[in-house]
This record gives C-alpha cells, structure tokens and sequence, in this order.
C-alpha cells in the first residue's frame, strides 16, 4: 500500500520571477546552486526548457544519491512550471515538483510543492522527514543564490568607495604638506 506525502512551502525572494524561473527550472543551473542535487542535464538533443522535455538529476550523497528521469509539464514561464519522475526514485513510487512564482512589490513569492507517494509504509517517516528538509534547503539556497549577486554588487561598490576615500585622503595628505613647505 502506497502512502502519499505532501510538502509545500512559501519564501519571498528579491528577485524577477524570470530569473527565479531559470535557476529553479533548468537542470544545468540548478545542479549549480542546489546542495541537493549533484547534477543535473537535458536528455535528448533539444537541451531547453519546454513541456514533454526529459532531464536526468541526480540527488547528492545524503539523500541516498539517487539518479532519476524527470518529465517537465505546466510550464508558464514565468509564473509556474515544474516535473514529475518518469520511473519511481529509490522509495517513491512517484515524485512531483511544482513551483509557483507570483511577482510583488520588492520581489517575488516563491512557492515550491513537493508530492510523492511512498512505496514502503515503514519507510514513509525517514522519507518524509528528508523530503521537508530537502525543500527548506532548496528554498534558502535559491534565496542565497540570488542575494549572492546583489551581495557581490554592494561588496565591489563598498570596496570602490573606500579606495577612493583613501584616494582623497592622500591627495589631502599631500596637498597640507605641499602647503608647509611654501610657508
């Protein structure tokens, strides 16, 4: 007897749906920033982002490793789109995930829900437990993805700013000792 799990969860992100829709969505960009997944990649020759499109993920050591087939479906870029597994993951007989991004003012509201049906009761807890922090997880590291650039920005400006404070500051050095030595 399968048993169904249901996780939903909810972060506002600065940022444009379209840029959360690539990171979230492609395989390529999300093995890039997601911890839990190791790799990610088109299968086929197309290689994009369309409904009907296979991809091959592959989960990281702590959730067991597991490589998977994906089918991508109810793609609207940039308000929604996600997959479901074509053959079962490890446990689970099925795995869905759907994400949801509503523009609002200062930034995006980032819905990510997960849906899975266990195919062994006794190991529904552990699953769902790893399933709850699998999507914690992503959701902070996309935050964090996003923030990193913004973040990198105000450093490079901080940093601009201080050089050319002490810029000024030598330049003032100079220009009283300049004026000492003339009296």
């Amino acid at each position: 007897m399968s048993e169904s799990i249901s996780i939903k969860q909810t972060i506002v992100v600065r940022a444009r749906p379209d840029v959360l829709y690539r990171l979230a969505l492609d395989p390529r960009r999300r093995a890039g920033w997601d911890p839990n997944v190791a790799s990610g990649a088109y299968e086929g020759s197309e290689g994009r982002l369309a409904n009907g499109a296979l991809a091959r993920y592959k989960f990281s050591r702590r959730l067991l490793g597991l490589s998977f087939t994906v089918k991508y479906g109810q793609l609207q870029a940039p308000q929604r789109g996600g997959w479901e597994s074509v053959r079962h993951v490890g446990p689970l007989e099925k795995l869905t995930q759907g994400w949801t991004f509503k523009p609002m003012p200062g930034g995006t509201e980032v819905t990510l829900s997960l849906n899975a049906r266990v195919r062994f009761g006794w190991v529904r807890q552990p699953v769902e437990r790893s399933l709850h922090n699998m999507v914690a997880t992503t959701l902070l590291e996309l935050q964090r993805q996003v923030d990193a650039q913004g973040a990198q920005m105000l450093e490079d400006m901080g940093r601009e700013m201080q050089e050319r404070q002490k810029a000024e500051q030598k330049a003032a050095r100079e220009a009283a000792k300049a004026a000492r030595r003339r009296k």
